[in-house]
Formats: C-alpha cells, sequence, structure tokens
C-alpha cells in the first residue's frame, strides 16, 4: 500500500483530527517567522507580484509580505498602512481557523458552506478595493 493514497491521508485525519488545522497554524507562524526575519522592503529578497509586473497596477494583495513584516515587529499601524483589506481579513481567518478547529475538536462534521451572499460580498469589497487603490484619488489604499 503506498502512503500517499487519499485512503491512507482521509484514515490519518480522522485518527487525528487536529493534524490539518496544527499543520495550518505551524505553516502560518513559519511565515510570520520567516517574513519577520527577512525583511520585503529591501530589494532581491522576494519576487516582484506578477499581476504588477505586467500591468503596472496594484493587486488586491500588493503589500500583504510588508504588512506581515510589519506586524511581526508590532508596527501595527504601519501594517495597516501597507494592506488595508488584508489588515482586516486576518482577524476573520483567525476566527475560521478557529472554528474550524473547535468544530474538528468536539467531533462535529462540517454541515455547510459559506452562504453564497457572503462569498460574492466579500469578493465585491475585493474587486472595489483594487479597483480604488488603483485610483490617484485613493492612493491611501496603495501599497
Amino acid at each position: 500500500m503506498r502512503l500517499d493514497t487519499p485512503d491512507v491521508v482521509r484514515r490519518g485525519l480522522q485518527r487525528y483530527p487536529l493534524l490539518a488545522p496544527g499543520g495550518v497554524a505551524a505553516s502560518v507562524a513559519v511565515l510570520f517567522v520567516y517574513v519577520g526575519a527577512v525583511d520585503p522592503n529591501q530589494h532581491g529578497h522576494y519576487p516582484t507580484c506578477p499581476y504588477l509586473l505586467l500591468t503596472g497596477l496594484y493587486c488586491p494583495g500588493c503589500g500583504t509580505l510588508r504588512m506581515i513584516h510589519a506586524l511581526a515587529h508590532g508596527h501595527f499601524g504601519e501594517a495597516f498602512g501597507r494592506n488595508m483589506l488584508a489588515f482586516f481579513l486576518l482577524p476573520l481567518l483567525a476566527f475560521i481557523w478557529a472554528r474550524w478547529t473547535v468544530r474538528l475538536a468536539r467531533g462535529r462534521p462540517r454541515t455547510t458552506v459559506a452562504d453564497p451572499r457572503l462569498i460574492y460580498g466579500l469578493f465585491g469589497v475585493i474587486v472595489v478595493f483594487t479597483v480604488l487603490r488603483n485610483i490617484p484619488f485613493f492612493h491611501v489604499l496603495a501599497p
């Protein structure tokens, strides 16, 4: 039996239900430590955003590495200025992760996906944020 078969993974996740959220938490911690140590403000450490490189426009994620770097150093005001949308989405992502972890710990299966109105609303916010941050009048939204 091969170890990478979906059946083996599924059994492992059933036996250790907190393995997946633990892996996500460990990955996020490693990301924060790495980006906190390797300054994205210095040229040459990270690749340029492909969207910015090809179009000259900011994508919704532009500035997120610098935001994470600022957060890792406790500079919340600077982090807010680097990418406001990502800054506001971090607590939402933390809530979703915590809810997922608690449900798995209690043995309760996922019963629903997110409400489509929530998904479309979030998509709309991302599109509006992307458009506004590329308009000179709203330069405060640029990274």
